[in-house]
Order: structure tokens, then C-alpha cells, then sequence
């Protein structure tokens, strides 16, 4: 088969992030398919790449030998209208390099959001193409948009509302990656069941099972001055939907421990954090910017929790957090501060402890617990792999998702 994908945040080789579809598509190169990305220049962390200044296109084949069309991006500051002109810009750009530099012949185009403007790319390709295309639903938007306070305006929201509604009823397939984004795309949007297929967030064993009969941690640590310390791990974006102030909050509260959080990512609310961090004088916690993939097991490896966290809204009980996986993975249990399906996920697995979002009293009280059993911890990092292994496993979910396309 041939697919295009529609991805604006495709990641570069050994760049940071959600690797969701650069692990797809490594998938299904290798099972004998081609696929061809059209991504932007710029990552979903804000993260400019310098490495495409004054161009509009550019066109190569990443290391898994998918090729990659980079698509011009408007970038500027993080104010609400520079962003959503980010997002336009990409979806003009998308449509003239779908039209005139994706030229092969298509079996099925697969559009991935957010943001939900790469919609009008793929309906657009669609119709020239005359070729059905999926739409995937990663982040339910416009609804996390306007709970995390970043959409406003109602002349706005309604005429989200009505786009996310054409986009729907455009695509041959739309694919979601919980069972509660299914439901609610049943329930509340009216979507046929038979339309939507569940594709989830899975685990990149191909990186963990490796390293973990090969990584030196205790080496590791000693390199990065982490000998003698609890680590506790985040992994991802910096942004106002993360909410990684009751971090902070929760670290001051732990100064009198051994526990060390490093915040591993990019993102608005970086420097803002480094500077709350500074301010409280917060011995105890370390900004690192983004790193590989691969690098990111390393840093997981070498701790001793992994840390999911999000702002305490109603849309974010719906989400899977996709460092969640990664940690598991890693046979580390996992500090769950986001409630909904993603504490289901931990407590099924016995893999790790939930906290009540914003709650940092109740943070902390759960790191001392960790650091008082050190033996649940292990148990739970074992049970959590298991249950990821069995359910979650990237390469099984990559074949069921390809299957449902030759289904179409």
C-alpha cells in the first residue's frame, strides 16, 4: 500500500517528543509498505528548526527510510492568533506540496490532529486525490482547547464546533486513540460506531527491552550527580495544559528528602518554570531541555519514577498520557496525576499511584511512600510492564491499525 500521511509535528530522527507515527510508519516501511509524510519545520514544543531557515519545502527520507516532505510554517510568538496562523500557514503549504510534490499514487491519506486545521488538508487532498482518508483524533479539540482557557472567543468555539463536524462527516474513518474519546464521539457528536476505530498509545519496546539488559545506570548516575537521590521523571511538553507549577509546588515540600525531579522538555511555560524554580530557591529540581528518544530511556532507566501530569480539567479524564507508556516500559511505577482513564490504566496494572491533580500535599505524601517501600515500587514497575507487553505493545497496534485501513 501506499499511504500519505498528513502529520504537522512529524519528528525528525533523534528529536524529542510524541513518536507515535515516526514508529508507525517505521512499522509498516518494514512490513513492505511506503509511506510519505507531509509534516511543518517547526515541533509542537515551539521549537523553531533552524535547520530549514529561508525554505519552503524539503524533501528527504528520515532513517527508516519514510519519505518526509517539510512543509513551510509561519512561526512567532506564543499569543493565541500567532499560533492559529501557525496552523493556516501549514495548511497552505500542506495543500500545495500534496497537489504538486506528493505525486505518487495514494491508496488512503491519514490525517492526524491536533491542530484540527490539518483537517482541511486532507479533505482538500481527498477530493483532488479521489482517495478516502482517516481522520485521527489525538487530543479531543476544540473541547481541550477551550478547558485549558486557550480558546475564548464564542464566535470561535462555534465555528470550531462546525468544522470539527464537516471534518468528521468528510472522513471514510475516524481513528481515536481512548475507548472515552469513542464514547463520547457516539454519544455527544452522534458519530456512527462503525465509523470510529481505536488505535491507542503504546509502548516502544523496541527502545526499552534493549537497554534494559544493557544500560548502566548506576554509571549514568554518577555522570549526571544523581547518586544517593530518589529521581522522580518528567518526560514531555512544558505548556499551560501540563500545569508542572504543582511540581514545583509539591518539590517544595520535599526539601528535607533525597527526592530529585528532573523535567525533561520544551515548551511556553519553560522559562517561566525555571524561573519559579529559581525564585523558591528549589535545590531539588532540574530543567532539561528536549532530547532523543533515545536518550529520553536513559534518563528514565536511571530513576526511580516516572511522573504523568496535566491540569485538572474534565477533557484531560478522557486522555492516555503518552509518556505513561514509555515509563512502564522502563519497568518504572507511575506517579498519576491525571484522574479518568489514565488512573484506570494504573490501578488495572497495579503499576503505580494516583494523585489528586493540583494537589501537592497529596503529591508529596505519595513520593514519601515510595520512599519508605522501596520493594512496591519494584513490584509495581514489574507489573506495569507485563500489562503494557500484553496490551499496549506498538508493533501489535501498528498491525491492527493497518489492517483496519486495508479494510476500507
Amino acid at each position: 500500500m501506499r499511504i500519505l500521511l498528513i502529520h504537522q509535528f512529524f519528528l525528525e530522527d533523534n528529536e524529542g517528543g510524541g513518536s507515535r507515527w515516526n514508529e508507525m510508519s517505521r512499522i509498516w516501511t518494514e512490513a513492505g509498505h511506503e509511506v510519505t509524510v507531509l509534516a511543518g519545520m517547526t515541533h509542537y514544543m515551539g521549537n523553531v528548526k533552524s535547520n530549514y531557515d529561508g525554505k519552503y519545502f524539503h524533501i528527504s527520507k528520515n532513517r527508516d527510510f519514510v519519505k518526509v516532505i517539510r512543509c513551510h510554517v509561519s512561526s512567532g510568538d506564543k499569543g493565541f492568533l500567532s499560533r492559529i496562523w501557525s496552523f493556516l500557514s501549514f495548511v497552505f503549504s500542506g495543500i500545495f506540496a500534496g497537489i504538486f510534490l506528493a505525486k505518487e499514487k495514494y491508496d488512503m491519506i491519514i490525517v492526524t490532529s491536533p491542530p484540527l486545521f490539518v483537517g482541511l488538508i486532507a479533505i482538500f487532498l481527498s477530493w483532488w486525490k479521489n482517495i478516502p482518508f482517516v481522520f485521527e483524533v489525538r487530543d479531543l479539540w476544540p473541547e481541550s482547547a477551550i478547558d485549558t482557557g486557550v480558546l475564548k472567543n464564542k464566535y470561535l468555539i462555534h465555528f470550531s464546533f462546525c468544522f470539527e463536524k464537516l471534518i468528521y462527516r468528510k472522513a471514510k474513518r475516524i481513528c481515536v486513540l481512548t475507548p472515552a474519546f469513542q464514547e463520547i464521539l457516539i454519544r455527544e457528536k452522534h458519530i456512527n460506531a462503525d465509523k470510529i476505530i481505536c488505535i491507542p498509545n503504546g509502548a516502544d519496546f523496541i527502545f526499552s527491552d534493549k537497554l534494559l539488559t544493557s544500560f548502566d545506570s548506576h554509571s549514568f548516575r554518577k555522570v549526571h550527580n544523581l547518586e544517593d537521590k530518589f529521581v522522580i521523571t518528567y518526560v514531555g511538553a512544558h505548556g499551560i495544559s501540563n500545569h508542572l507549577i504543582q511540581v514545583l509546588e509539591t518539590a517544595e515540600l520535599l526539601l528535607d528528602t533525597k527526592v530529585i525531579f528532573l523535567l525533561i522538555g520544551n515548551g511556553a511555560e519553560k522559562e517561566d518554570l525555571i524561573k519559579e524554580s529559581n525564585h523558591r530557591k528549589l535545590t531539588n529540581v532540574r530543567s532539561i531541555g528536549s532530547v532523543s528518544k533515545s536518550e529520553v530511556f536513559n534518563y528514565i532507566l536511571a530513576s526511580d519514577i516516572g511522573l504523568s501530569v496535566l491540569k485538572k480539567t474534565g477533557i484531560f479524564k478522557t486522555i492516555y498520557s503518552n509518556k505513561t507508556f514509555d515509563y512502564l516500559s522502563c519497568k518504572k511505577p507511575v506517579l498519576m496525576a491525571i484522574d479518568g482513564i489514565s488512573r484506570q490504566l494504573i490501578e488495572e496494572a497495579d503499576a503505580g499511584l494516583f494523585v489528586e491533580p493540583e494537589n501537592p500535599k497529596d503529591f508529596a505524601q505519595k513520593i514519601r511512600f515510595y520512599l519508605n517501600n522501596p520493594d512496591i515500587a519494584k513490584r509495581q514497575g514489574e507489573n506495569g510492564y507485563t500489562f503494557v507487553k500484553n496490551h499496549f505493545d506498538r508493533e501489535v497496534l501498528a498491525k491492527v491499525y493497518l489492517n483496519y485501513i486495508r479494510g476500507i
